[in-house]
């Protein structure tokens, strides 16, 4: 199903807007943006788990496998909200 267009205008701003706040977000709150990226850029994760002693591509790789089931749309929207937050702070 396509991605509504002024959705993915909103999700391209806000990943260019989030390069430029202020304050770098809190470790947490890094990996929730980079698992909504990934979802509403890519969809599921179809690749393997990173080795054990990759601590943060592991990290990385369980914020994106946490959105698994989640819609493109609904990862953007999230992604956008998250960022507009970000920025009110």
């Amino acid at each position: 199903m396509p991605v509504n267009p002024d959705l993915q205008t909103a999700f391209e701003q806000a990943q260019q807007t989030v390069k430029t706040l202020a304050k770098r977000p809190s470790n947490a709150v890094m990996l929730r943006l980079y698992g909504l990226y990934k979802q509403g850029s890519a969809g599921d994760v179809t690749t393997e788990r990173p080795g054990g002693f990759d601590f943060a591509g592991n990290a990385k790789y369980d914020a994106w496998a946490e959105l698994r089931g989640t819609s493109q749309e609904q990862a953007q929207s999230d992604y956008v909200a998250l960022v507009a937050r970000l920025l009110s702070e």
